[in-house]
């Protein structure tokens, strides 16, 4: 095995291939135990693997750390990981912890951590990069960096005192938000409830989306009323209705008057549907437009990068006003469709006849089934009135149907689904589920 000295917060993505070259995952940290008077040993990397599932990877079956790739002698345990008592995950709880120097020299910030294999095969922590508190009252000073061992610092950790999670947060800053709260929710509890705190609202916002319902209500638990309403605001205002219907009445109609009132009115319209019903999983906001709309229009508005893919699949035809609930609903255009027109075509010219909206109060099931039978990845929702109030989408579907806990569930664990056996022809969840066990 080569043995230079690698930095673990380098590491992070880092791509892990087995001895013919197939790539097996993703490093997303490194693990290591404590010794009394020897610095920290690396017993193994908690790899991604396909399925977005994390698993361990045994120091040992490692041959070689290098060049921007893990080379591994293909053995991989693919039970999913559980930390153990004793062991530390150096990204998500290490970087980011104060010390002290041993000689007296003051107080820094651990930003990163050095590994190497020592004389006897092992791979232990060599140095520390730490930074230093600023000096002077500038604003933009920073710290003075330098490289430690172990052995010269110890660690300072006042009991109550929230470790500092810049450092982690900015090692994940290019993972999407799905991977990211995938990572949250393989933290320690307390140590995901401190990043989660200190995530700006719109990165908080879209991770809480990505989460199970249990998680998003406990991290907004530990958030002040203000800024757990500045977060619900970044939010898609079906997430947001979904999770306030977890909170108590009184703090949910109280976080309601504290968000933004168009943001409000959105939430408090889903709120007033059934959950199993197309105004309980329905998004208040597609792409609305008029019929004199050309088609270089609707095409630049599905361009947005901010914009879901589902919502990108067509634009909605109506009579002014344009905000739901709209005028008339007049019909949708297919976003295939309008590729194939010249750029000054009326949008209203190209309506797909054989689409018809669902009204708010049709059952989950039933929308599925449309969903399924004319291969849709949308389809709109009218009120009494015919007014647009909102479109399911397919991804608001699969959320419906699939179990509580599908995000953290393995990628061989069975979900099993019964057809509709009830008289309100709804849909039954069934989470097939295997034990745990060891991982070595």
């Amino acid at each position: 095995m080569s043995s230079p000295r690698v930095f673990v917060a380098r590491l992070a993505g880092t791509t892990v291939f087995d001895p013919v070259g197939d790539r097996v995952g993703k490093v997303r940290d490194v693990l290591v135990v404590y010794r009394k008077n020897d610095p920290p040993r690396v017993v193994g990397l908690i790899v991604e693997i396909p399925g977005k599932r994390r698993v361990f990877l045994s120091i040992g079956r490692v041959t070689s750390i290098g060049s921007g790739q893990i080379i591994t002698n293909g053995i991989i345990n693919m039970r999913r990981f559980e930390q153990r008592g004793g062991e530390v995950r150096v990204i998500a709880e290490l970087l980011g912890r104060r010390v002290v120097f041993a000689d007296g020299g003051g107080e820094a910030t651990i930003e990163d951590v050095a590994i190497e294999e020592t004389e006897t095969g092992d791979w232990a922590v060599s140095q520390l990069f730490v930074r230093k508190p600023k000096a002077g009252g500038s604003p933009f000073a920073k710290g003075a960096t330098t490289f430690v061992t172990w052995n010269e610092v110890r660690e300072k950790q006042k009991l109550g005192e929230a470790q500092s999670a810049e450092q982690l947060i900015a090692t994940y800053s290019e993972l999407k938000p799905a991977d990211l709260a995938n990572t949250l929710l393989d933290l320690p509890q307390q140590r995901m409830l401190e990043v989660a705190e200190e995530l700006p609202d719109d990165r908080l916002a879209d991770v809480l989306e990505e989460m199970p319902e249990s998680e998003q209500v406990q991290i907004l638990a530990q958030l002040n009323d203000d800024r757990a309403a500045d977060v619900l605001d970044q939010m898609e205002p079906d997430d947001a209705a979904d999770l306030i219907a977890q909170l108590s009445d009184e703090r949910g109609e109280h976080l309601l008057e504290l968000m933004e009132p168009e943001e409000a009115e959105d939430v408090r319209m889903l709120l007033s549907y059934n959950p199993d019903t197309a105004g309980g999983l329905m998004t208040t906001e597609p792409i609305i437009v008029s019929a004199d709309a050309t088609v270089a229009e609707g095409l630049a508005l599905i361009r947005r990068h901010e914009l879901a893919p589902a919502l990108g699949a067509a634009v909605c035809v109506t009579l002014p006003p344009y905000e739901p609930p709209t005028g008339r609903f007049l019909g949708v255009v297919h976003f295939q469709r309008m590729l194939r027109y010249p750029p000054h075509v009326r949008l209203g010219t190209l309506l797909d006849p054989s689409l018809e909206p669902v009204t708010a109060d049709t059952s989950a099931a039933e929308v599925s089934r449309i969903l399924a039978s004319y291969n849709l990845v949308s389809v709109p929702v009218v009120d009494d009135k015919h007014r647009l109030v909102g479109v399911v989408t397919i991804d608001d579907i699969l959320d419906y149907l699939l179990p509580d806990d599908w995000r953290s569930q393995d990628e061989d664990e069975p979900v099993k689904r019964t057809a509709p056996s009830d008289e309100t022809g709804s849909i039954r969840i069934v989470n097939g589920r295997r034990g745990g066990g060891g991982r070595r």
